[in-house]
């Protein structure tokens, strides 16, 4: 990398005289410090719910809080950067995120710790959109490829690497750490942020026409997003534990989330200054490339949060060592965020978008292939299959969803392919508990129908069963006794394995369809044309 920044005025860059590569380390490590928090509390969670003595339902609104208000705030973050000045709101978001951290470390109940979560969300929450304008502000168009693989590093490998940190920090300390390790990271992003991050020229002006021209903030188009995003995302995270529409408090949700849609369209789509620009979405390039977003995020953290969870529940690995599956495939993610950031130049995002797709469903394929016996390495190559696919299509969004966006629009985009993101996450993660629940219960059920005296495949196993605890010193009943709870538990154990092989259908299928909704993206102009975020 040249010590140099790129020529251009240094009052047009958010970099201002400092090498721009150095401000892409800085909010690449703000924005891998908040995206690392969507996972790292998923393999704590009974660290957590044991700590401070409340049930596994409970402990789960742990993640479920954190998402919902970070899918909150992304949409005001557009507006909140253009009023009140970029660098200032991100300054803000990393104090917020930071203090909200270290309290959620120290938190002495659920309640308090569900409050610091909805902060610590808050505060994340305008830290990604914000980083890509800044990175878009730093960079002359053609450097920006390279600069967002390293910014895709984080956003792709946190969720990758937050199993494998949560568990080892649960495992070899305690859960606290999983949110007390933000402290340190997070008081040197921010001095960094305020010595080498300035507001561009443009978007100085442009802060200060909208105070001249007094224009307010949507505050009604707000709320009403923010109800739906909430209310769905607590309707996609609680429904499967709460039995869905049985439950009182899925039934509120859902009603509030069809309300607040249905009052939501017409208020955007007539409002001058919306919070969310609709129209994005009725484009065909930029709407296509949010749903490829949206299987995208479901796939990465689906996956990122069963796998371990397999594991755990039917391998016997520890929370650490299951994290340590994940591993790999977060090293090759990262090592190919810089290849697919080279091929990027002479490729074009849809090809690249539809070869992403291809692999990650062959990927999901292949753990089709699931059995009792399967060693580490399976695990590790499945993984590492994933993170081969993965920044293709991460990367290659960026590049063709803000294809054919005016520069007024890039904040908007951002923000929206970054709700995709959270969205799908949750989408993709409901799909795979509901598939898993009740897959599961399909596959017991037809299993046990063989599991009868009058089978005689039945009667040998239980035949066996029954010698091998025999000689273990076991008397005659009891080795019986012993031989049907064996048998029953291997049903369980089977169905299960059937059932994660259902999820993993479902999620090859989720990523077969991004393929023909990538080759209907638009070729992306070559030489900057295309912007990728920011003014």
């Amino acid at each position: 990398m040249s010590s140099q920044s790129p020529a251009r005025n240094p009052a047009d860059s958010a970099a201002g005289d400092h090498n721009p590569w150095i401000i892409a380390m800085v909010v690449a490590l703000a924005t891998f410090m908040e995206v690392l928090d969507t996972t790292i509390a998923n393999v704590a969670l009974r660290y957590i719910a044991g700590g401070l003595a409340v049930g596994p339902d409970e402990a789960a609104w742990v993640v479920t809080s954190y998402l919902v208000a970070n899918a909150i705030v992304l949409t005001a973050s557009s507006f909140l950067a253009k009023r009140y000045g970029r660098k200032a709101f991100f300054m803000a978001a990393i104090t917020l995120f930071t203090l909200s951290s270290v309290l959620c470390g120290f938190a002495w109940s659920l309640d308090s710790l569900l409050f610091f979560r909805i902060l610590q969300g808050l505060g994340g929450g305008g830290m990604a959109p914000l980083a890509q304008s800044i990175l878009a502000d730093s960079f002359p168009p053609e450097k920006r490829g390279q600069a967002f693989a390293l910014y895709g590093v984080a956003i792709v490998v946190a969720p990758v690497v937050g199993p494998t940190l949560g568990g080892w920090l649960s495992d070899q300390y305690s859960w606290h750490w999983c949110f007390l390790i933000n402290a340190p990271v997070g008081v040197i992003a921010l001095f960094l942020i305020w010595w080498m991050v300035q507001d561009p020229k443009s978007a100085i002006e442009e802060r200060k026409r909208l105070r001249r021209e007094g224009v307010r903030f949507d505050i009604v188009g707000f709320v009403l997003v923010a109800t739906f995003l909430g209310s769905l995302e607590v309707v996609l995270d609680e429904g499967q534990r709460k039995d869905w529409f049985a439950s009182n408090l899925i039934v509120v949700f859902a009603c509030l989330m069809v309300v607040s849609f249905v009052a939501m369209i017409p208020w955007e789509l007539s409002h001058k200054n919306p919070v969310i620009d609709l129209r994005l979405l009725g484009k065909r390039q930029f709407g296509s490339c949010f749903l490829v977003m949206l299987a995208t995020g479901a796939i990465l953290i689906a996956t990122t949060q069963f796998l371990p969870q397999l594991l755990q529940d039917y391998f016997g690995y520890t929370a650490t060592w299951a994290g340590l599956a994940l591993s790999p495939g977060g090293v090759v993610t990262a090592m190919m965020m810089f290849v697919v950031g080279r091929l990027s130049g002479f490729v074009q995002p849809k090809y690249l978008i539809a070869t992403g797709a291809t692999i990650i469903a062959f990927a999901m394929y292949d753990l089709t292939n699931l059995y009792g016996d399967l060693n580490f390495g399976f695990f590790v190559w499945s993984r590492i299959y994933i993170g081969i696919g993965l920044p293709m299509i991460f990367l290659s969004i960026t590049a063709a969803s803000y294809e054919g966006i005016s520069k007024d629009q890039t904040d908007q985009a951002s923000a929206l392919i970054n709700v995709a993101r959270n969205v799908g996450g949750s989408m993709g993660v409901s799909l795979a508990q509901n598939i898993l629940a009740y897959r599961q219960q399909f596959h017991t059920s037809r299993l046990v129908e063989h599991v009868v005296p009058s089978e005689p495949a039945y009667q040998e196993t239980l035949r066996a069963a029954t010698q091998v605890f025999a000689n273990r010193g076991a008397s005659a009943l009891d080795a019986q006794n012993q031989a049907v709870a064996w048998i029953g538990q291997q049903v369980q154990t089977q169905s299960a394995f059937l059932a994660y092989i259902d999820v993993f259908w479902a999620l090859a299928i989720v990523s077969a369809c991004a393929v023909p909704l990538a080759m209907i993206l638009k070729n992306v102009k070559r030489g900057g044309e295309a912007p990728v975020g920011g003014h």
